[in-house]
């Protein structure tokens, strides 16, 4: 049992495969959390298909990769934004619209730039963590510290806002800049774990631990402790399931995030489905010997 933990650990591949997946685990889950209680668990499924128009602009250019997949990201939730509140377009559609079209604009450009076909599309998808260096490791460390602190600083405000946007902003709080502050950091996680995961699951691994931790607790920052030790499982165990069944890293990284989900779903102390049966068993047991204990009125 020993050596199966330690073998994987003597790879530098895997060592820094394990250190950006629980990074990024515990990162995904606190912007997660907001993102469950704020329902825009669809906008971030938008925005991940999105970033990939600023890819061949970017590598065109010269730039990083994430760099133009973050503006492109930010661009796709500022037209939404714009859609939703600009017209009669209900947020839905406008998603749909939104995705579809960003999707569009970047296979085109990837066809008609020069020299930008040379992106690798299987890459962005479906993420590759094995392949990261120990830099991407760094700069994804310091962005969760960032994001980490910040949530420090502001959680009474977010926490207002999260609860009660009408109430925020009638006390003055600038509810607009939080709800921009929201995109950006969806956006920035979601740019950050392309490599990992890519564009088609990096959803599933920013909702998974966090809507997990929803069953579990009640209290906002339960959800992101919860929700972060369920992250950081979740890649780690998903790493060693990669390695010894020779399995793609990011899908299962995400099925076990899902795994968990499943086990929260039915065990749940206070939501669980099966608990509830069990507890209507037993409730409805307790009725019947009651109404066998009433006594006979002539």
């Amino acid at each position: 049992m020993l050596d199966w933990i330690i073998e994987p650990l003597s790879l530098n591949f895997m060592q820094r495969a394990l250190m950006l997946g629980i990074v990024l685990g515990v990162l995904c889950a606190i912007v997660g959390s907001y993102m469950i209680v704020q329902q825009m668990g669809m906008l971030a499924h938008a925005i991940s298909h999105s970033v990939m128009a600023g890819l061949p602009i970017a590598y065109v250019m010269g730039m990083a990769l994430s760099f133009g997949a973050l503006i492109a990201g930010v661009i796709s939730a500022l037209v939404l934004y714009l859609i939703e509140s600009r017209s009669r377009v209900k947020t839905d559609a406008a998603m749909a619209l939104i995705l579809t079209s960003f999707v569009a604009i970047g296979v085109t450009l990837v066809s008609v730039l020069p020299g930008a076909n040379r992106i690798d599309l299987v890459h962005i998808l479906f993420g590759n963590i094995l392949g990261v260096t120990m830099t991407e490791v760094w700069w994804s460390l310091a962005i969760a510290m960032i994001g980490i602190i910040l949530v420090r600083l502001f959680f009474k405000e977010l926490l207002f806002y999260t609860f009660d946007p009408k109430g925020a902003q009638a006390s003055g709080l600038p509810v607009h800049w939080y709800n921009a502050s929201l995109i950006v950091a969806m956006t920035v996680t979601i740019v950050v774990c392309l490599p990992t995961v890519g564009a088609l699951l990096v959803v599933a691994l920013l909702v998974a631990p966090a809507v997990t931790a929803y069953l579990l607790v009640k209290e906002l920052h339960q959800m992101m402790w919860v929700g972060s030790v369920i992250g950081a499982l979740s890649s780690v165990i998903g790493m060693y399931l990669s390695y010894y069944l020779d399995a793609p890293s990011g899908a299962t990284i995400v099925l076990v995030a899902f795994c968990f989900f499943c086990l929260a779903f039915f065990l749940s102390p206070s939501e669980g489905l099966l608990v509830s049966l069990w507890r209507q068993h037993k409730r409805s047991k307790l009725n019947d010997a009651d109404k066998v204990d009433q006594p006979l009125v002539m």
